[in-house]
């Protein structure tokens, strides 16, 4: 995974990763955003839907092993599961390629809000800095995209597998023919959506999340439906904040199977970089501006976690 060749972009992403450590204070060894999290390893099945739509092996494959995480808000890695600065949770999944003659993935990551503060990285820096110096009721003021995405609801589940999640960016995928179709990925749970009152949550223990993801594992599979929003000629792909009618057609691409928590936590913890740019034929990052920034993060950050 190479740093963004920009190097206004690479600045920019230090820049947010030295703000989020500024924030929630340095933490060695964890990410500086969605620090606590968890890792468990399963299977992603496509649909003959997806095989039409990309080339991409894990969309042509009969079945690919992957690698998921699921995480909470905020860089503080004992942040308790019940405090609502948790959410929007994280739900990043890699697909397992290839081992020889070199590794080869992919990455889809996704969080429990359709939205993100700002359309490119000099937003989001903007954003995180008013955090950071305790101007962000200015800043919203004047911020209208950055305030839709703090009032978005964001309720607590009663489970990781009892909610859905959103990737907020558009991509585009290139079937064996040649054709494009730009899309946004939604993840949804096979379970039914459920989420807690603050009632329910004063009764909840500060990791029953994490606690709950092994006790839901005994009765069976975590299974979650990977669909995508098909985009139609004129919609804007490159501004995640600009979203696309509900009424676009989604599209189921496969089955998501979740079968064990990976062992060797910690260490498996601080080794894994997700990457927000796909880089496997068939599936192109779209012209999102944001989507380099959150590469070079993303890149950096696990840098650091490794040197920790």
């Amino acid at each position: 995974m190479p740093l963004p060749s920009d190097e206004k972009v690479v600045q920019t992403s230090s820049a947010i990763v030295s703000t989020l450590h500024s924030i929630f204070g340095p933490h060695p060894g964890f990410r500086p955003a969605h620090a606590k999290g968890v890792l468990l390893k399963g299977t992603f099945a496509p649909t003959e839907a997806a095989k039409a739509l990309s080339k991409a092996p894990h969309f042509n494959n009969t079945s690919t092993p992957i690698i998921v995480r699921f995480s909470s808000s905020t860089g503080i890695p004992e942040i308790p599961d019940t405090d609502p600065n948790g959410n929007p949770r994280g739900f990043a999944i890699r697909f397992l390629l290839a081992e020889t003659p070199r590794r080869v993935h992919t990455d889809i990551i996704t969080h429990s809000v359709d939205g993100f503060p700002g359309s490119n990285g000099n937003d989001a820096l903007e954003f995180f800095t008013a955090l950071k110096d305790g101007s962000i009721g200015d800043y919203l003021a004047s911020h209208p995209k950055a305030l839709a995405f703090i009032q978005a609801p964001k309720p607590t589940p009663s489970s990781f597998g009892k909610e859905k999640y959103f990737g907020v960016n558009a991509f585009k995928l290139i079937a064996a023919n040649g054709k494009e179709t730009f899309i946004r990925y939604r993840i949804i749970p096979e379970a039914d959506e459920e989420y807690l009152d603050d009632i329910a949550l004063k009764e909840k223990s500060p990791s029953f999340l994490y606690d709950g993801v092994s006790e839901s594992l005994k009765a069976g599979p975590i299974v979650f439906k990977l669909k995508a929003q098909v985009a139609e000629d004129g919609d804007v792909t490159d501004d995640n904040t600009i979203k696309w009618p509900e009424e676009r057609q989604v599209v189921e691409l496969g089955t998501i199977k979740l079968e064990s928590v990976i062992d060797d936590q910690a260490a498996q913890q601080k080794r894994i970089i997700f990457d927000p740019i796909p880089r496997v034929d068939g599936v192109e990052a779209s012209a999102d501006p944001l989507l380099d920034v959150r590469a070079g993060i993303y890149l950096l950050s696990g840098r650091e976690r490794r040197a920790a």
